[in-house]
């Protein structure tokens, strides 16, 4: 496995880059410390993981975030000193797929890094399972793909694991915490800003009108629901 950690704090880098050789022996570490370096060596070494500092010269986190998902979907993790909200929504919205603010530790990280990597499996094929239809929403469970008035749906895997457990559990509303749970893991049950986050991108690729929903609901206070819409 392949981990890009593109990071101008040189001490951080060092000491994740050692961790990295202690906690895994099957692991390249590559390094860049501005995020210009940093994008030439994600297109020529094509990593499995990115750890993505917020706070460059040259180029800040956001700006290389944009330009790794025009072209791929490889899980993303930002680090950056700033644990403002709006920060960490930011980053979401964009498409990191997590976020950890300075300092913390190896076990911290570690976890989150597992975490990562195993939200970015995709559920194992259902053949059994009826495709799913909704409206102008069809899920084959067979081979993952998703279309909307027949065009194919390009999702992450987090956004398809999302879709799959409402789709599994169309016309009930599912609990906050148990999407947390299933999808980003126990440790993320109060981590609400993740949720609100992939469900806003999920509409904005599924929803007709995104601002006024129709698939995927809100049922305030308690959760998210797929509706089931008959195919006029």
């Amino acid at each position: 496995m392949k981990i890009l950690i593109i990071d101008d704090d040189k001490d951080i880098v060092e000491s994740i880059a050692i961790g990295f050789q202690l906690q895994w022996q099957e692991v390249t570490v590559l390094t860049a410390y501005d995020g210009e370096a940093g994008l030439d060596l994600f297109y020529e070494a094509t990593p499995d993981l990115v750890l993505l500092d917020l706070m460059m010269p040259k180029r800040d986190g956001y700006s290389v975030l944009a330009e790794i998902r025009k072209l791929s979907d490889v899980p993303v993790l930002m680090l950056t000193a700033r644990g403002d909200e709006l920060a960490k929504v930011k980053g979401l919205e964009m498409g990191a797929d997590d976020y950890i603010t300075k300092p913390f530790g190896h076990l911290e990280l570690f976890a989150r890094i597992k975490a990562v990597l195993r939200r970015s499996e995709m559920p194992p094929p259902v053949s059994s399972a009826p495709s799913f239809e909704s409206g102008h929403l069809a899920i084959n469970f067979a081979n993952h793909q998703v279309t909307r008035n027949g065009e194919t749906v390009s999702l992450t895997p987090t956004e398809y694991n999302l879709l799959y457990l409402l789709a599994r559990n169309a016309g009930r509303v599912v609990p906050f915490n148990t999407m947390l749970d299933r999808i980003w893991g126990p440790e993320y049950v109060d981590q609400t800003d993740y949720l609100k986050t992939y469900l806003s991108r999920l509409r904005k690729k599924l929803e007709a009108h995104p601002e006024n929903p129709q698939l995927l609901l809100t049922e305030r206070g308690l959760g998210y629901s797929l509706a089931k819409i008959a195919k006029s």
